[in-house]
Formats: C-alpha cells, structure tokens, sequence
C-alpha cells in the first residue's frame, strides 16, 4: 500500500507536530507501507526558511526511507492575524504544484491530512479527493476552531471563527477516516457526523523503549520542563509565582520560543533563584537528558478542548512522575493511572504543594510512582502496536 501525508511541519522542524508526523510516517515504513510525504520548507519555529532550503520553490529529498516533496510557504511566527492568515493559504495554494507530479499522484492508495491547520487541510482534501478520488483520512491533533477560543486567540461567533467551523465540519463530513490524537477529539468527530464509525485512536507515543524498572529520586530534587516556550506553556509565570530558591528544588527549562528571551533575562537578575535555563535539545539528547531529574512539569494554561500534551508520551517512559497543571482528559489519565500529581491550570499554590509533596517523597513511596510511569508505559503506549493496528485501519 502506498500511503502519501500530508502536513505543514515535519522534521528537521521540531515540537510535537513534527515528531509525531515523523513518527507515523517512518513508522508505517516499517509496517511495509510504501510512504511519501507533503511538507512545507522547513522554518519553525524561527519563522525563517532553514538553511539550505531558502531561496526556492521547491525540493525533493529521502529522509529515512521516505520521499519528502516540500514546497514554498510565507514563513512567519507572528502572532498577527494577517501574517498567519498568509501563511495558512500561502502553502495551502502551493500544496496544488504538486497536482503536476500526475502519475505519482495516482499511485497513492491512501493520503493522510494533518489539521490544523484547517484551510490546508481542506485544501488537500479537496486536491486528493475531489481531483484526484482519492481515500483520504484526517490526522487530527487540535479541535480547531474550538482550540482557538479555549486559548482566547478568536472569538467565537467572529468571521475567522465562522470560516474556519466550516471547514472543520467539511473535513469531518467528507473525510473517508479520522485518526485522533486524544478521545475528545474523535467525540468531537462524532459529534459534527453523527457516526462512531471511522474512527482511530492515535496517541503520539515514543518510538524507543527504554528498559527502566524504576527510578531513584535525587537530592536535591530536580524538576524540568522540555519543550516550547510559548504562552499555551506560560513557564515564565511558573517560575515568577514559585520560590524554587525557598522550597530546595531545582527546576530545569529546556526549550526556546517566544517566553524564551524573557525567562533568560529574569532568570539573570535571580542568580540564585534555582531556575536552569539550557535552550533547544533535539528529542534524542532529550533521551540522555530526562534520567537526570526527578520529576517533569507539563503545563497548560487554560482547558484547552481535546489536548492532550504528546510530552506525556516522552516522559512516562522514562519512569518520571508527572506534575500536570491541566484539566479534562489528561488530568483524568494521570490521576487514573497514579503517575503523578494533578492541579488546575494557574494554580500556583497548588503546584507548589505538589512539588513539595515530591520532594518529601520516601525512598520507596518514590520508587512506586516511578515504577507506575514504567508499567503504563509498557501495557498501554507500545508504538510498535499502534502503528500496526494504524496501518490495518488505514487498509
């Protein structure tokens, strides 16, 4: 079966979308599907073409067993309106170039459309499924545009809200399957269609196994917080409303984005607040990098309908407990599964009673909540299952 994904980002781009995407397709590579993937030039998340990439239209490479063909896109990470509006239908436009590749079009058997974003996404469903008759499946991370007012990024009821449900309710309806990375999302599916029918659960799990049993807790205690520094993670507020300096914990930001610049300078007139800042670490060093804490912060700024933060999925193997700030879904996983302490998003106090309850841990109460990292892990997020039973809901 040849298989062709369609996404914005892919690697070498990095955050959650990326490896995920990455993931999927090297990971049905392995399944003996035949993979090609529809990709923008990469630029995230600097907003400019990376090297080697600018200055054309377009290029084509092989990257661990799958042909890329990406094309041109107006790179921005503004937060303003019309710039991301240019960039949406920027590559939403240049995606069609890749009609001409006729006889390489035919040949598909399957095309995957990641969403968001959304007028990409109709897009391609409209080029492969309506031009070429193609069966198409969504690969659906975010419920835009619901996401979008949960961040209180657009308004419910305003045009961009009134075009973008449109699109999210063609999507649905004409979509041949659906793969959803969280259970409210494919309710969500559920809801617009009125089917259960089509449906696939696929979490953004780690490709690697790591043969753990369970942890030591160090001392001092060493949290950290690995990825994006923007404001749906808001870090910057974590550290202001938290004396780590004053409860003996250390706490450790790997990452870069738009809290980046601010977290350095704040941390630089704090010298000894206890606060480590270490920029971007690609997802491999992350491997070496996560046994040396005790403990990971994954926070959300608001409840965000149908999140479900793929971090978890780095993290659990790792036999490192989490300390959630987040409502709906994750928090019900966590709490459920006893791998780590729950609080509500902004809820400062609550985070730090959290962090001390951590810290005050005995040797083997700690040892228990790691070893429940390593048993979920193992029972529930195998990538190499999913990935199969994926590639047998995509046949």
């Amino acid at each position: 079966m040849k298989v062709l994904l369609v996404a914005e980002r892919y690697y070498p781009e990095v955050g959650a979308a990326p490896t995920r995407l990455s993931n999927m397709a090297e990971g049905l590579c392995e399944q003996g599907l035949e993979v090609d993937v529809l990709t923008s030039l990469p630029n995230y998340p600097t907003g400019r073409i990376f090297d080697g990439y600018r200055h054309r239209l377009s290029k084509h490479e092989k990257l661990n067993g799958c042909h890329v063909f990406r094309y041109w896109i107006y790179a921005t990470v503004s937060r303003k309106a019309v710039n991301r509006l240019l960039n949406m239908i920027s590559f939403a436009i240049t995606i069609w170039l890749f009609a001409f590749r006729i006889k390489r079009c035919r040949s598909y058997d399957r095309v995957i459309i990641q969403t968001p974003t959304l007028i990409v996404a109709t897009s391609a469903l409209w080029l492969f499924k309506l031009l070429y008759k193609k069966t198409c499946f969504l690969n659906i991370s975010d419920i835009w545009p619901s996401t979008a007012v949960d961040m209180g990024v657009m308004r419910e009821g305003s045009v961009s809200w009134k075009v973008l449900s449109w699109c999210e309710r063609y999507l649905y309806r004409h979509a041949d399957g659906v793969l959803g990375q969280s259970q409210e999302i494919l309710d969500r599916v559920g809801e617009v269609t009125g089917s259960s029918e089509r449906r696939f659960l696929y979490r953004n799990l780690s490709r690697h196994t790591i043969d753990y049993t369970s942890r030591e807790k160090g001392h001092p205690v060493k949290i950290c917080f690995a990825g994006m520094l923007g404001v749906a993670q808001d870090i910057l507020s974590i550290v202001q409303n938290i004396n780590f300096e004053e409860i003996g914990v250390e706490f450790h930001v790997i990452g870069g984005g738009n809290q980046y610049d601010a977290l350095c300078r704040w941390v630089a007139k704090r010298p000894n607040c206890n606060v480590v800042m270490h920029g971007f670490v690609s997802k491999k060093e992350m491997e070496n990098i996560y046994p040396q804490f005790d403990a990971a912060i994954v926070p959300l700024v608001t409840r965000i309908r149908g999140a479900f933060p793929s971090k978890v999925f780095d993290i659990l193997p790792m036999g490192l407990p989490l300390l959630l700030c987040g409502e709906g879904e994750v928090a019900q996983y966590v709490e459920d599964h006893h791998v780590g302490f729950v609080c509500k998003p902004a809820e400062y106090d609550k985070l730090r009673e959290n962090i001390i309850r951590l810290r005050d841990m005995n040797a083997d109460s700690y040892r228990k909540l790691s070893a429940a990292c390593i048993t979920t892990t193992r029972q529930e997020l195998d990538f190499k299952e999913q990935i199969k039973k994926c590639s047998e809901f995509l046949s």
